[in-house]
């Protein structure tokens, strides 16, 4: 295995103890981020009707943060080569705020869109940053206990963010909600400002030096592995909804429950892993995606039971929500002298990842002549329910377990038998002699 020196920013005297304080103040300002980034998927219709969109164009507010952060998250180490981190998360933290503040006003798509790039630029600026700032909170012995604190807040949001996102917008306006969003963002850069110490920049980055970064031996083959778990998962989770829409016993309220243990699973994996992945790193670097991969494809055999559903969507997310403490870890371990580098190559192979399932989501979802044939299917399918339901009373009349059609076949051949077919009526009035 191989010796790493220490951090260099890290001064000996703090590498003793862990600040706890700045570490929860970094899980908040996670859980904040993940929960405005998502907070369109539960005001979405709402949100359409506001703005005078489909809901597949208003769908586009979360795709475009992803984008961003593939061009934010190895560029804002050049934008700010000197700014001290903790002064860069509080202005991320602020630009958060003015994001969401702006939303909350917005009276057309166009500017909430601008806002929500404002949104994921502060999003992929945090991530980039998370793992220096934990490595001067926690040292280097503990990066991953560290790293396990920002990872918590996104597991957080994810088990409890968002659904409490859908709760105030069942009690105010969705812009509101937005508001109050931007309100506890500007709170937060208060707090970072005074919870957390000054954390000076790394040496001056460069594209050379991402580059030469990736040059390094095994970080390029690590960052290619890592695209391609996240990459893997993302495909396969979206057609998780689906895989449990086929099984028959399975209602909407049963789909919530399944993927909100994907979320639960995330949180007790973030907690676990994350206190022993220090000492542990290089076998969960190996280990999760294998139990990650074995998952998806446990969810082809086990698609006809619910327990067992429950159980695979559980064992998933308690590994891949864990996904991004193994991966920083491993940097953070691998290349203590250019943190900075690594974190932002780590995002930025998230978000490569992640972004191939916002286009599947706009093409399958989004695009609005799909979501119109999808309301005629729907409307045409209430047509036949409605129908049905009309015939039901006359199964009194001697027609009980005959289907629709052959309900209306009796009814015209009695019609036909009676004289007042508009048929019959017509061939009496042009051969009167064949009536007769």
């Amino acid at each position: 295995m191989t010796t790493t020196a220490p951090v260099p920013t890290m001064p000996p005297s703090a590498a003793s103890r862990i600040r706890y304080g700045g570490l929860i103040v970094l899980m908040l300002m996670g859980f904040l981020l993940v929960t405005a980034e998502f907070l369109p998927n539960g005001v979405l219709t709402e949100m359409a009707d506001g703005l005078g969109v489909t809901p597949g164009q208003a769908g586009q507010t979360v795709t475009v943060t992803a984008l961003v952060g593939l061009i934010v998250a190895p560029t804002v180490g050049l934008m700010f080569p000197r700014l001290d981190r903790r002064s860069l998360l509080v202005w991320m933290a602020l630009a958060a705020a003015v994001s969401n503040l702006i939303v909350a006003i917005a009276p057309n798509l166009i500017i909430v869109l601008l806002a929500r790039f404002l949104l994921g630029a502060a999003i992929s600026a945090f991530w980039a940053m998370s793992i220096t700032v934990a490595a001067r909170l926690a040292g280097p012995e503990n990066l991953g206990r560290g790293v396990m604190f920002t990872s918590a807040g996104v597991s957080l949001a994810t088990v409890a963010g968002v659904p409490l996102g859908v709760m105030l917008s069942e009690l105010v306006d969705w812009r509101t909600v937005f508001a109050i969003a931007g309100v506890l963002m500007v709170v937060l850069a208060v707090v970072l400002r005074f919870a957390l110490p000054s954390v000076p920049a790394e040496r001056a980055s460069s594209l050379r030096l991402l580059v030469d970064t990736l040059r390094r031996p095994g970080i390029g083959l690590g960052m290619v592995g890592h695209v391609l778990v996240v990459l893997g998962h993302f495909l396969a989770y979206t057609y998780v909804r689906l895989a449990l829409e086929r099984i028959p016993e399975v209602d909407a309220s049963t789909i919530v429950v399944l993927l909100a243990l994907f979320g639960v699973g995330g949180l007790l994996g973030n907690i676990t892993i994350g206190l022993v992945i220090d000492r542990t790193f290089a076998v969960f670097a190996v280990f999760a995606p294998l139990v990650i991969a074995v998952s998806v494809m446990s969810m082809i055999l086990f698609s006809g039971s619910i327990v067992g559903v429950g159980i695979v969507v559980l064992v998933w997310g308690f590994f891949f929500s864990s996904w991004l403490i193994v991966a920083n870890t491993w940097v953070g371990h691998r290349m203590p002298d250019r943190l900075e580098a690594g974190g932002s190559l780590v995002v930025v192979g998230f978000q490569g990842g992640d972004h191939p399932r916002g286009r599947h989501r706009r093409t399958a979802r989004g695009h609005p002549e799909r979501r119109a044939g999808l309301r005629d299917r729907r409307d045409r399918a209430a047509r036949r329910r409605g129908a049905v339901r009309r015939v039901q009373p006359r199964q009194q009349q001697g027609l009980k377990g005959r289907d629709p059609q052959a309900e209306i076949g009796v009814r015209f051949a009695r019609r036909h038998d009676e004289g007042v077919c508009p048929v019959r009526r017509r061939k009496a009035r042009l051969n009167p002699s064949s009536e007769a």
